[in-house]
């Protein structure tokens, strides 16, 4: 008797959400992952935690509640930590210059790191969204490097021709270019058209 197809699997997508400043453009990216109904691992550092508390009075258990899945950083025997585990893509929103260079130069002492080292090496879709302004020399040369293994580097840099009315307008912008990358359909922003 022939076996029924195989129901199509769900999008895995890890999130890592980093120390930088730009928190709600990860808050809201489980948020949106979520509403489309993507499975969602997610990594949470000490110093995202931090700026999590500063920028948005959310907790560690906030974000947990928004994830399938959730681990701290220093977890290093984490599913995601592995490339036998079956995921799809990862997103590292936001992202701090020194996990940008650390993903750059090889550097895996972190959860986040060996994560997006697996998605380097198992030729998985990998995105930063880094926020920070300036620039120094040290991290344009780490952003190109990462261009040049095939990572996506999306800065956190809204358009304006929206004409966004609130912040939020702003940050769903970011949002829906990441999952615009992912190959997830959206609408949370007003595409260019002449």
């Amino acid at each position: 008797m022939p076996r029924a197809p195989a129901a199509p699997k769900r999008m895995h997508v890890v999130v890592a959400i980093t120390g930088a400043s730009g928190i709600a453009y990860g808050v809201r990216l489980l948020e949106a992952l979520g509403g489309l109904g993507v499975e969602k691992s997610v990594i949470l550092t000490a110093d995202g935690e931090t700026v999590l508390g500063l920028e948005t009075g959310l907790k560690a258990a906030d974000i947990k509640k928004r994830s399938d899945h959730f681990f701290r950083n220093d977890r290093m025997q984490a599913p995601v930590a592995s490339g036998s585990s079956r995921w799809d893509a990862m997103v590292i929103c936001p992202c701090t210059m020194s996990t940008v260079s650390k993903i750059a130069n090889g550097v895996s002492d972190n959860l986040t790191c060996r994560a997006a080292h697996v998605a380097l090496k198992e030729r998985r879709r990998l995105v930063i969204v880094p926020r920070e302004t300036p620039v120094s020399t040290p991290h344009l040369r780490n952003l190109a490097a990462l261009s040049e293994m095939g990572v996506v580097v999306l800065p956190a840099m809204p358009a304006f021709y929206g004409r966004p009315q609130k912040i939020g307008d702003l940050v769903d912008f970011i949002v829906g270019r990441i999952l615009d990358i992912l190959g997830l359909e959206n609408d949370l922003y007003r595409r260019w058209a002449q």
